[in-house]
């Protein structure tokens, strides 16, 4: 039997109800015999993980203004990114991080990959997201169609990717935002392979179609959604909410390939330094 590996979960969202903290406990508990989950309270507490005893990290959305902190816990976030970074440039064994929403975009902004700025509206709701030819053979992807589903769910957004800052450091842009030909507006930049070890998506890839269905039926939600985009996208929303090959495919599918291939990775680098 192997030992099992520690998930360290960095919980983003300072306090705040959510659905997401519950969505990624559900996924990693999918892996009983590999993995135990540690969470560490980053924007409440200034909890962050020392560096030596994870191989393996998922860091949540969360609410606010990504390029604001209070000078701590925000302090003490980056400096782990730079550990894992100076760590996975030096050793054999490496550590595996995955981004999602606000915990990418202050990634993006920490590693100078892209603008972070507010959007023109709040962007809810059920969307596509499409691959980039970079993305088709991303193994973050496997499995997933292109364009496939996810729940997206945020007021800033990752645009201006600095070509120059990519090419040095071999990060790759993996999937855009859906093509909307009625607006001027740049396509957001969706998810980032930093590295062979660190990706990031600005989406929900965690979210279930239960959890956000019952988010979406209750009555001051559904009433903002319909104030926001109107009855008929709110309708829209939960049709495809519940169809298989929407939310359900990419939450049975992207984050799962991310720990399984980061399993397999940490085991067998585990097993060349025995």
């Amino acid at each position: 039997m192997h030992e099992k590996i520690k998930v360290a979960v960095l919980d983003m969202y300072n306090g705040k109800a959510n659905q997401g903290m519950r969505c990624i406990h559900d996924i990693v508990g999918r892996f009983p015999n590999d993995l135990s989950l540690d969470v560490f309270d980053v924007r409440q507490r200034a909890e962050v993980p020392a560096l030596d005893d994870y191989n393996l990290y998922i860091c949540s959305g969360g609410p606010g203004n990504p390029l604001e902190g209070d000078g701590i816990w925000d302090k003490k976030f980056y400096g782990l990114l730079d550990g894992i970074w100076n760590w996975n440039q030096q050793n054999e064994r490496k550590k595996y991080v995955l981004f999602i929403c606000h915990s990418f975009q202050m990634a993006v902004q920490h590693f100078g990959f892209a603008e972070v700025c507010k959007r023109k509206s709040t962007s809810f709701g059920v969307m596509t997201i499409h691959k980039t030819e970079e993305g088709m053979s991303d193994p973050l992807f496997e499995g997933l169609d292109n364009p496939f589903w996810a729940i997206d769910s945020r007021d800033y957004q990752v645009v201006q990717p600095h070509e120059k800052r990519f090419k040095e450091i071999g990060a790759e842009i993996i999937a855009l935002e859906k093509i909307r030909d009625h607006v001027a507006y740049e396509r957001a930049i969706m998810a980032i392979r930093f590295s062979p070890e660190m990706v990031g998506t600005q989406f929900h890839p965690e979210a279930d179609p239960v959890g956000f269905l019952n988010h979406l039926k209750k009555h001051e939600v559904r009433e903002e959604i319909i104030e926001l985009k109107g009855k008929q996208k709110y309708l829209y929303m939960l049709e495809h909410l519940v169809e298989e090959h929407t939310i359900y495919k990419t939450n049975e599918t992207l984050i799962p390939n991310f720990l399984r291939q980061s399993i397999q990775a940490i085991r067998a680098q585990h097993e060349v330094l025995l």
